[in-house]
């Protein structure tokens, strides 16, 4: 017997994170990457990110260094409410839990959710993470389609006729990997849906402050508060986006039924966040940079993915549809004809430039002709660069 038979099942069963995997080629001198969901380090708030952690070496020092709640720091988390608050969100600070990043906000979700088997939906294409999460509690996972409004959330609805869903869980602003929105009519219904067949939506928000327009849509959370639903909905967001990735501090909103058993598993896992990286957001939250901090990422991610739609209507628009994103940092793209993306990788790393293809966001028939592309990283000179690439690797 091999030691690897040792593993559990499930942990056998587990694949490496495409993306993970496509960052080693990315690293490769002279390789332009736009794999990576990564934020532009050349817009951290280098300044305000110093400051911050003065004032924590400087006022808070013991707290920093010292064990903490485990539904995290008080005043990060009275914060956290006039933050969401901003987003039209209205929450008391007993149902916020602090985490290490979203991604741990997810693994708590679902842990504490899933059962071997339970039906979990997901969109197609979804958040590749959430899969490897799924496989790791043994639930079972379908998929409905989305459009250029995000899931199609009648296909939902004729899945429920069927089948007892436990879970819903959804990027529904400019949603990674499609970079779609869901529009206000569909959330409106995927809400009653959750009330009327007794599911849980658990709705990721790490994109939502970057937006390109004025227009704004409810989170999934207000709209069921707004109808008295809100027990069927869990919120999840992250700074990793509008401030600082490796800082890993999210936060969920979980409904009062949730929020005791979800602390428990969180207890279970890692006692609390980063006690110091806790600080520093509460430290840099008072500075009152964050507002202008949201406003620069914004519009520097707006001029990259214009851009990036330009050239690739210029030089591949005979060959690839996409939808123009309104925010976030994904553009996701189809080829016309029938191009195996992932195969096609080989020939694109030959000429120094890589993506994720898209069928590592399926859980099921992926269609092997989608790609993702993140424009968040690269310079104005590597977009160009990298369009002219990836056309000659046709």
């Amino acid at each position: 017997m091999s030691n690897s038979m040792h593993l559990a099942q499930k942990i056998q069963k587990l694949q490496p994170s495409a993306i993970r995997e496509l960052l080693k080629h990315s690293k490769m001198p002279g390789v332009i990457s736009l794999a990576g969901g990564i934020p532009s380090a050349e817009l951290f708030d280098k300044q305000g990110l110093s400051q911050a952690t003065q004032a924590v070496l400087d006022t808070q020092f013991n707290d920093a260094f010292q064990y903490g709640l485990t539904e995290g720091s008080a005043e990060l988390r009275e914060q956290l409410v006039t933050l969401c608050r901003q987003r039209g969100i209205n929450t008391d600070s007993d149902r916020l839990l602090i985490t290490s990043g979203s991604q741990q906000a997810l693994d708590l979700l679902i842990r504490a959710l899933a059962d071997e088997g339970d039906v979990f939906v997901v969109e197609r294409p979804t958040y590749l993470a959430t899969l490897q999460i799924l496989t790791l509690t043994g639930a079972s996972v379908k998929s409905v389609s989305s459009d250029e409004q995000g899931m199609i959330v009648d296909e939902l609805e004729a899945l429920l006729k069927t089948t007892r869903v436990k879970c819903v869980y959804i990027v529904p602003t400019f949603g990674n990997p499609s970079g779609t929105t869901l529009s206000a009519e569909r959330r409106e219904k995927l809400v009653k849906l959750a009330a009327e067949h007794d599911f849980v939506i658990i709705e990721d928000d790490p994109y939502g402050e970057i937006a390109f327009t004025d227009r704004r849509e409810k989170s999934l959370l207000q709209t069921a508060a707004e109808q008295g639903l809100e027990a069927h909905v869990a919120y999840t967001s992250t700074f990793s986006k509008i401030l600082a990735p490796g800082l890993r501090v999210g936060w969920i909103i979980l409904p009062e039924w949730m929020k005791q058993k979800v602390a428990i598993v969180k207890q279970a896992t890692d006692l609390h966040a980063n006690a110091f990286t806790q600080s520093l957001v509460s430290a840099y939250l008072k500075l009152d940079r964050l507002g202008p901090q949201i406003a620069l990422i914004r519009d520097a991610y707006k001029q990259k993915c214009l851009r990036l739609s330009q050239l690739l209507e210029e030089e591949l628009g005979q060959h690839l549809t996409f939808n123009q994103p309104q925010g976030g940092m994904f553009l996701w793209a189809t080829f016309r004809n029938d191009i195996d993306t992932t195969a096609w990788l080989q020939k694109t790393l030959a000429q120094g430039v890589v993506y994720v293809p898209g069928e590592f966001f399926f859980s099921d028939n992926p269609d092997r002709r989608t790609l993702r592309l993140s424009y968040a990283t690269a310079t104005d000179d590597q977009l160009v660069e990298a369009v002219r690439r990836l056309k000659a690797a046709l």
